[in-house]
């Protein structure tokens, strides 16, 4: 069966109602069945196997009427048996296969997806440690290495076809299906890929795990590695928290509330222009507004003359091609990467000497302090990241939330007339369409779980921060867009001590300019003459062109 026919069978299974219980046999080989395994060090395996398999047959023969939900009748199996050194338990929805040798008992726990498993999996587990009291028995589950048809490859496909073009474009679909495995999927013993909201704000907020940082040797490897792992970007503690402290003074609630005149004057500046361009047909949101506003306000924080603005954008498209799962360091962006430092190398040289009010002078005062807080490298580093995480994610959120206004006049409506709150429409658009799909991180120390999935340390997860904010276990029909929503929290700037040091502005941002826009052009349209076109992205989701049209009138 080839990837693409099994994530269309699932999503099938989706939208069917599933029959309360199926018998194991009914999964193909070929599916994604998910696995893990325990081994028990005991020299009576033997005598254990036999024990287990015979006590659990006589569970088997409880009534039917004891099974009281689907999750009770899960963890009662339907059959038993032994014969010699080897058993099998099984399950409606999975079973348990036994193997006693000299030294050990060691079990294989399989089921069609990762709930399933975990109760089958606490139910031998509690199994065990009642047969074996005198020896005091226990066992902990790890899940099994993935091989071509075994437990995970259905797992590696959907990855493998949200890496795709197609899989970039709209991964909704692929998220939908991942939430039917489960919220933790194991891609082998020591990787997993993390779905629902509860488990990935835990890891956001879990300090045992962090970044993945594979350090990088001066004069070898890659130049973006290397500037990404010496700034918060890719900071563990305590270096985050030294550098992360000097940079939030100018992003804290207070000061970002007094850029909102400025953030004001700027978006009446470019829908001024914005509406010279639409009096000559199409014109680009994404060229006009959704790139000229973020990156005008993070260039005034940071204090980059204005006549050098627009060259940073096809650098910063070229450069987050490096936070791509995939990790791309090709020629274009290492050559962003070096453009950008020799960009910013002089410029803080100037402010050594003439420094100002902004956060260039405030960081290079805080390295020629001298006390350790700033190193040179970390200087430059944390002001290219701020320079590029500072719009990119504003421009993202700004082109979806208007993609969405197009498709839905009666929002728009709502939104102009006051009846949908500008507040509650800014976090659905995060949760709904999030700039930032996915993260990752890695798992620091030993005795972590997710989702009572054991974490071994050193394990890489890739957390799906946009298939967190569509969890129907978080949000009621998470695929329909609804501003009215309570208790909407989206995941799309982080949680924990990760979260994005500028949510709180790209919000403004935000709030300012959709009621401006609206407001000044109430017949905003799609283009009928150009096509939206995305980027061929999947962690920074965007636009990299989204054509419209409108009769502008005057402000009020």
């Amino acid at each position: 069966m080839t990837a693409t026919t099994c994530i269309e069978k699932l999503a099938t299974r989706r939208r069917r109602h599933r029959p309360a219980h199926r018998p194991y046999e009914a999964l193909g080989r070929n599916q994604a069945v998910f696995s893990a395994e325990a081994r028990i060090r005991t020299d009576r395996a033997g005598r254990y196997l036999t024990q287990l398999c015979g006590h659990t047959a006589r569970v088997s023969d409880l009534p039917h009427d004891h099974r009281r939900d689907e999750g009770t009748a899960m963890a009662i199996p339907r059959r038993a048996e032994c014969s010699g050194t080897d058993g099998v338990i099984e399950f409606d929805r999975g079973r348990c296969a036994l193997r006693a040798t000299g030294e050990e008992l060691v079990l294989l726990a399989e089921a069609d997806d990762q709930r399933h498993l975990r109760l089958m999996q606490d139910a031998i587990a509690a199994r065990v440690q009642r047969i074996g009291r005198r020896d005091q028995l226990s066992l902990t589950w790890r899940p099994e290495p993935v091989a071509p048809g075994r437990p995970g490859a259905g797992i590696q496909a959907i990855i493998g076809q949200l890496m795709t073009p197609a899989g970039r474009d709209d991964p909704f679909p692929l998220y939908a299906v991942l939430h039917e495995v489960g919220p933790v999927s194991a891609l082998s013993n020591d990787s997993f890929v993390i779905c629902g909201y509860a488990a990935v704000n835990q890891v956001l907020r879990d300090p045992g795990f962090g970044l993945a940082v594979d350090p990088v040797s001066p004069g070898s490897g890659s130049d973006t590695v290397r500037l990404m792992n010496q700034s918060i970007l890719r900071a563990n503690p305590p270096d985050h928290g030294r550098m992360r402290s000097l940079i939030s003074k100018v992003f804290t609630p207070r000061r970002v509330a007094e850029l909102r005149p400025a953030i004001e004057a700027a978006v009446d500046d470019l829908l001024a222009q914005f509406s010279e361009a639409t009096r000559g047909g199409t014109t680009d949101f994404m060229d006009r507004i959704a790139f000229p506003l973020p990156v005008t306000v993070i260039c005034e924080l940071l204090g980059v003359p204005p006549v050098d603005r627009q060259r940073f954008r096809p650098l910063a498209a070229d450069l987050t091609g490096a936070l791509e799962l995939s990790g791309d360091t090709s020629p274009a962006v290492e050559a962003a990467a070096r453009e950008l430092a020799g960009y910013f190398a002089p410029l803080i040289r100037h402010r050594q000497t003439e420094p100002g009010d902004d956060l260039i002078s405030a960081l290079v005062a805080a390295r020629d302090a001298g006390d350790g807080r700033l190193s040179d490298e970390e200087l430059l580093a944390n002001l290219i990241l701020l320079l590029v995480a500072g719009f990119e994610t504003t421009t993202n959120l700004l082109g979806n939330g208007l993609a969405i206004l197009l498709d839905r006049p009666g929002l728009t409506a709502a939104l102009r007339a006051g009846h949908v709150p500008i507040a509650g429409f800014i976090e659905e658009i995060l949760r709904y369409d999030s700039p930032v799909q996915a993260v990752t991180r890695r798992a620091h120390r030993d005795g972590l779980t997710i989702e009572s999935v054991p974490v071994p340390e050193g394990s890489d997860l890739i957390l799906l921060i946009g298939a967190a904010n569509r969890d129907p276990a978080r949000y009621h029909d998470p695929d329909r867009f609804d501003p009215t929503r309570t208790d909407i929290r989206p995941l799309s700037f982080g949680a924990g001590a990760h979260i994005c040091i500028g949510n709180n502005l790209a919000r403004l941002e935000a709030a300012v300019a959709f009621p401006k826009l609206l407001n000044r052009f109430p017949d905003l349209s799609a283009a009928s003459d150009r096509t939206a076109l995305r980027r061929d992205r999947l962690v920074l989701r965007g636009y990299q062109t989204l054509p419209v049209q409108a009769a502008p009138r005057e402000p009020r």
